[in-house]
């Protein structure tokens, strides 16, 4: 006989999670199966650990910085044993208080992996399961190259297994990720070379950003290498050897990370049990309310093609939950004016429409603003290094349809602008804001 639930969910990542909380504070009872750690990608091996990484970069840079401006301690290299058991211990209370929460919302978690063997029927271990709605939130994997020797080297996940910083790494991909971890290994001490098919870093991004991320990370040391198609890996004596398809090789590396994209975990789900259809990418298809092909059935987060980012997947679990369990049939996210940031060295924010997009959209009808300044950390400590402000405005009265920033603090400016943004706010009523002096977001109302 199977057991009877209002709401079953598959993974326990970010979407998964959200939804089932959500669902079970308006009276659903809720099942939620996960093999694995909880939190998915974002808290165990993506988001948390990741900007916990990231911090430690930024300690270290700090060091070096006030080394420059007069303090006598010299930077001191990061003891990175003793920081992994910080920064596991901070996802294990992650943990402990998801399961605190289940619990005193009667959530009950199954730790083992659901199949589907209909659109309201899941396997699960020796059970059945018997569902009124099945969310599908499983996720997303790193993707490897089919190239020979495309399984040696270690990909984003095999990132925060490392327990020493890597003396010589290439990074092969050219987008957040590839940034990311090698701004984090250079800051700490590694030799990085990034090795991108295209010509360009961050090919999403507003074309001026990724370029600014280029100059900044080259003037960090790191080697970009464009327009290389990899063609097979060899581990040799001395480390790692990239051949490209133009004949070229690179070698001497100690270690070799794949950050060149990610596929959905659709496999052994029974999706075709359940009438659940693929988009020609290999995602789960679903419309603006989340629902699938079968009826019942709703997918949310990576293992869909939608914007890849924990909090979008949180909101759109959540406004889920309240059509199906809270009186709200209207409720879905609206995927637009979505802000983004990207932990590189120096970091990136980004809300709405790049330049290219808007464009090719509105015409003639854009009129672009731009601020090129030295922050004044760096202008003492005596860098180079500027940050680039930048927004996209539409028409005679200037509506903002994109804001793109990158330099030191452009993580945490972008948040409020980016209420502004989906407020409509024009640029004239970023020029009426008085500035918080001296400050680099002052200069987004003083263009």
């Amino acid at each position: 006989m199977a057991d009877d639930f209002d709401l079953v969910t598959l993974g326990a990542g970010s979407a998964g999670i959200a939804m089932a909380i959500r669902a079970a504070r308006h009276g659903a009872r809720v099942a939620v199966l996960e093999p694995a750690a909880l939190g998915g990608t974002c808290v165990n091996l993506g988001c948390v650990p990741k900007k916990a990484m990231w911090l430690a970069a930024e300690l270290a840079e700090a060091q070096r910085i006030a080394h420059e401006v007069g303090f006598d301690q010299p930077p001191a290299r990061l003891d990175w044993p003793a920081f992994i058991a910080r920064r596991s211990a901070y996802i294990d209370n992650i943990h402990a208080s998801y399961r605190q929460r289940f619990a005193e919302l009667g959530i009950e978690l199954i730790a083992a992996r659901g199949r589907l063997l209909a659109a309201d029927r899941i396997a699960v271990g020796a059970r059945e399961l018997k569902a009124r709605h099945v969310l599908i939130a499983t996720g997303a994997h790193a993707r490897r190259l089919a190239i020979p020797g495309g399984e040696l080297g270690i990909d984003s996940d095999g990132f925060f297994a490392l327990r020493a910083c890597p003396r010589r790494v290439a990074i092969v991909g050219s987008g957040y990720i590839a940034a990311e971890l090698a701004g984090v290994l250079a800051t700490l001490g590694a030799q990085v070379s990034v090795f991108a098919r295209g010509e360009r870093l961050l090919r999403s991004f507003d074309h001026e950003i990724g370029d600014a991320l280029a100059a900044a990370m080259r003037r960090r040391g790191i080697e970009l290498a464009f327009a290389h198609s990899p063609s097979g890996v060899e581990r040799a004596a001395d480390g790692y050897v990239l051949h490209a398809a133009d004949g070229s090789r690179a070698s001497g590396f100690d270690e070799l990370i794949w950050a060149v994209g990610r596929d959905p975990n659709t496999r052994d789900l029974g999706l075709e049990q359940a009438g659940v259809e693929l988009d020609a990418a290999g995602f789960i298809a679903t419309d603006e309310w989340q629902n699938t092909s079968a009826a019942g059935v709703y997918a949310v987060g990576d293992v869909t093609h939608r914007i890849p980012l924990t909090p979008v997947a949180v909101a759109a679990s959540r406004q889920l939950a309240e059509r199906l369990f809270g009186g709200r049939p209207d409720a879905h996210l609206d995927y637009s004016g979505v802000p983004t940031v990207v932990f590189s060295h120096p970091p990136i924010g980004s809300v709405g429409l790049s330049e290219e997009v808007a464009r090719a959209v509105h015409g003639d009808a854009l009129r672009v603003h731009r601020a090129r300044f030295r922050p004044m950390l760096g202008a003492l400590a005596g860098s180079e290094e500027r940050t680039l402000m930048k927004l996209v405005c539409v028409g005679v009265e200037e509506r903002i349809v994109g804001i793109h920033l990158i330099g030191s603090a452009a993580d945490e400016i972008l948040q409020g602008f980016a209420v502004a943004l989906r407020m409509g706010a024009r640029k004239a009523d970023l020029d009426a804001t008085i500035a918080i002096h001296p400050t680099s977001a002052e200069e987004l109302v003083l263009m």
